[in-house]
């Protein structure tokens, strides 16, 4: 799983690696992708039970995910947001999201814990209110770039020095066009 957007919401798009020519790789197929994309992006503590993650649970992330991706390519295209979906996404905020306590581990020391268990609306309204929190800011929204790689279309938020970051990863899409460059100045350089 990828986490390197800037942004829980954006991290969820990132589940469907979409390429430009319209394919792409679902990243939630099941609800054990679901519980390892939870508990790596955070919302869950490590030690949180996830007994009961269904197709239920999948399909309300994906819904969501769709949702936040339709939002933010209209906020980079300059479009007005799509109405449904900042309905969707406006009510989903709107729920209460978990709960977080902190307990003491076997060793004595002060861990997470969410408090009265887990609740798949608790956890989209984590998510769907982070999206609010990033399409409402200014200085955020300012920051939302999508990737300059060949074929990528993931999005993220562009946090480095003198914001001039052009791709999702150096170490996916920035090693790729390194490399394809690289390669570009060797054949020209061949004799003919």
């Amino acid at each position: 799983m990828w986490f390197d957007s800037g942004r829980i919401c954006l991290d969820l798009v990132a589940t469907f690696e979409s390429r430009r020519d319209g394919g792409g790789a679902e990243g939630i197929g099941d609800g054990d992708e679901l519980r390892l994309w939870l508990a790596g992006a955070g919302l869950v503590p490590d030690r949180t039970p996830l007994a009961r993650v269904g197709t239920d649970w999948v399909q309300a992330f994906r819904l969501l995910r769709a949702d936040v991706e339709s939002l933010v390519r209209a906020e980079l295209a300059g479009d007005a947001p799509p109405e449904a979906a900042l309905a969707r996404v406006n009510a989903a905020a709107a729920g209460p999201p978990p709960g977080l306590c902190a307990v003491q581990d076997q060793e004595g020391h002060l861990v997470r814990e969410l408090c009265g268990g887990v609740e798949c609306a608790g956890l989209l309204a984590a998510v769907a209110r982070d999206a609010v929190e990033l399409l409402t800011d200014p200085g955020d929204r300012a920051l939302l770039r999508a990737c300059e790689g060949d074929g990528c279309a993931r999005v993220y938020l562009d946090t480095s020095r003198g914001h001039r970051r052009r791709w999702c990863s150096s170490e996916r899409c920035g090693n790729r066009e390194r490399v394809a460059r690289h390669r570009r100045r060797v054949l020209e350089a061949r004799p003919g």
